[in-house]
This record gives C-alpha cells, sequence and structure tokens, in this order.
C-alpha cells in the first residue's frame, strides 16, 4: 500500500477545488463531517433521539410555570355479573 505524502495531498485538494470551486468547498466539508458524525454515532449506539438518562428509563422534561392539563376520569357502566354476555357490552 503506497503512503500518501504532503505532495500527494496537495495536488489532491487542488483537484477537489478545481472540480467544486471555492464557494461550495464549505458546504462539503460542513456534510463530509455530519456524515461522518453520524457513521461514528451509528456505531457507538448513539442516538439524538432517544434521551434517556443513566438507568435507561426515558428523561421526561417539563418547562417551569407549566403544569399538566388536568384529565377527566373515565365513566365505565358495569353490567350485572349475572347478566347475559349479549347483554354485558
Amino acid at each position: 500500500m503506497p503512503n500518501i505524502g504532503p505532495l500527494e495531498l496537495i495536488v489532491v485538494l487542488v483537484i477537489v477545488l478545481l472540480i467544486f470551486g471555492p464557494k461550495r468547498l464549505p458546504s462539503l466539508g460542513k456534510q463530509l463531517g455530519g456524515g461522518m458524525r453520524e457513521f461514528k454515532d451509528s456505531l457507538t449506539g448513539k442516538d439524538d433521539d432517544d434521551q434517556t438518562d443513566a438507568t435507561g428509563r426515558p428523561q421526561v422534561t417539563q418547562t417551569a410555570g407549566e403544569e399538566p392539563a388536568p384529565t377527566k376520569p373515565v365513566e365505565q357502566h358495569a353490567a350485572p355479573a349475572d347478566a347475559a354476555p349479549e347483554q354485558r357490552a
């Protein structure tokens, strides 16, 4: 496997500069870095969507001053135990 020296790197960078131009190089670098970071995170199992604490339970965040909306209790109508199965539903 051949060693890549500084001269070869300079030639490759000049060719990339000629192909993509100076205006697109920063966005290409950002996309390449983001792709590499995403690939590395997928290999290590890190995921930003899963926000879990050290115990593995999902973290529940609530902003200060906000209280959860009250829930309305559900009314259940129970049929008598001696009723026929057709009448229980």
